[in-house]
C-alpha cells in the first residue's frame, strides 16, 4: 500500500510517499481501509521533532473507513463495519492501518467518513477541554484562542451550547466572520487589537475564569493577564512554539492562578471513556450544534503542501486527506 514515512525530523520536505507492506492485524487489532484521513497540528509537532518519535516512522493519528480484518481476541468490531480513530500510534497517513480495537470507535450512519476524519481528534479535544479539563458552566465567559481553527470552531459552538459567552482571538477579519458563524460572540482580531484589554473590557474588568490556548509562545503570557482571580490557563498546543519556562511566583502575583497542559490520551484511557466522548461528539454534530467545516482537501501525495498551509496559518476549519 501507499503510505507516508519520515526518516528524520524536519520540515515538510521529510515527508515521503512510499510503498509498504501491511501485515495482518495482530491480537487486539483491526485493519481499517481508509476513506479519509485527518490533518492536525500535532502531526507537525511529531514531524518536526517537538514531540520526538522513534524513526523511521509513519505519521498521522486520525482516519476513518471500513474494517476489513480483525485480529485474535477482537469482539468490539466486525468486518464491514465503519470505524474511525484518532488516538492510536502514528500511521494514519496511509491507505490502511492496523490499530488497537480499543482505540477505535464505531461510526453512526449520520456521520460520514469525511466528517469523522475531520472531526474526531479536534472534536474530542474540544470535548475534554470544555467538560473535563475545565468544566464550563452556564453564564460563564471564556476566552478561546485560534477561534477560527479546527478545534476553535468546534469548541466555540459547543461552549455556546453549554451556556457560555465566548470570546475568541483570530488573525484576520475573514477569520473573525468564520468564528462568528460558529457562535463566537466576540471575535478579537489580535493583529490590531489588544486581546487582554478587550477581554477585560468585555468582562467589566474581572477577566475570564478560563483561557484555552493552543497558540503557545505568542499568547501564553498575555493569556495569564486575561484570567480572573483563581482562573485557569489551559495550554494545549504550541502553534507558535512552546512557551518559555514559567516563573511559578507569577501565578500567585496574578491572582492565585492555575496552569495545566492536558493531552487527549489521558482523558480517554479506556474504551468506555472513548465511546462516551465520541457519542457526545457525534450527537452535537448530528443535532446541528456543531458544524464541521472542511475547508481544505488534499490528496495524500500532496501532504507536504498540506503541512505548509497548516503551519503558515492559511487554513481554517478542518483539512482532510484522501488516499
Amino acid at each position: 500500500m501507499k503510505a507516508i514515512r519520515i526518516a528524520a525530523h524536519g520540515g515538510p520536505e521529510v515527508l515521503d510517499l512510499v510503498d509498504v507492506d501491511l501485515p495482518p492485524p495482530g491480537p487486539g487489532e483491526i485493519r481499517i481501509r481508509h476513506a479519509a484521513i485527518g490533518l492536525n497540528f500535532v502531526d507537525t509537532y511529531q514531524r518536526g521533532g517537538l514531540y520526538p518519535m522513534q524513526l523511521p516512522s509513519g505519521l498521522g493519528l486520525e482516519a476513518a473507513g471500513t474494517v476489513e480484518a480483525v485480529g485474535d481476541g477482537v469482539s468490539r468490531f466486525s468486518v464491514g463495519e465503519r470505524a474511525g480513530y484518532c488516538n492510536g500510534p502514528p500511521g494514519a497517513y496511509a491507505e490502511a492501518a492496523n490499530v488497537p480495537a480499543d482505540k477505535a470507535v464505531r461510526l453512526p450512519d449520520g456521520i460520514s467518513d469525511e466528517v469523522a476524519a475531520a472531526a474526531m481528534l479536534k472534536g474530542l479535544t474540544a470535548h475534554y477541554l470544555l467538560t473535563k479539563t475545565y468544566r464550563v458552566a452556564p453564564g460563564q465567559t471564556i476566552l478561546f484562542h485560534a477561534a477560527a481553527g479546527g478545534v476553535g470552531t468546534i469548541a466555540c459552538a459547543w461552549a455556546k451550547h453549554l451556556g457560555a459567552t465566548v470570546i475568541g482571538t483570530v488573525g484576520s477579519d475573514a477569520k473573525a466572520e468564520l468564528a462568528r458563524a460558529h457562535d463566537c460572540d466576540h471575535p478579537i482580531v489580535y493583529t490590531r487589537e489588544d486581546f487582554v484589554a478587550r477581554t477585560r473590557e468585555l468582562t467589566g474588568g474581572a477577566g475570564v475564569p478560563v483561557v484555552y490556548d493552543s497558540v503557545g509562545a505568542d499568547t501564553f503570557d498575555k493569556s495569564l493577564d486575561c484570567l480572573a482571580v483563581r482562573g485557569t490557563l489551559v495550554s494545549f498546543g504550541n502553534a507558535s512554539g512552546p512557551p518559555k519556562p514559567l516563573n511559578l511566583l507569577l501565578l500567585s502575583q496574578k491572582g492565585s492562578l492555575y496552569v495545566t497542559r492536558p493531552t487527549l490520551v489521558h482523558h480517554y484511557m479506556t474504551p468506555e471513556d472513548l465511546d462516551a466522548g465520541a457519542k457526545a461528539l457525534f450527537e452535537v454534530i448530528e443535532n446541528g450544534v456543531v458544524k464541521i467545516e472542511i475547508n481544505q482537501r488534499y490528496a495524500l501525495a500532496d501532504i507536504a503542501e498540506a503541512h505548509k498551509a497548516l503551519e503558515s496559518r492559511k487554513t481554517t476549519g478542518a483539512t482532510v486527506l484522501f488516499p
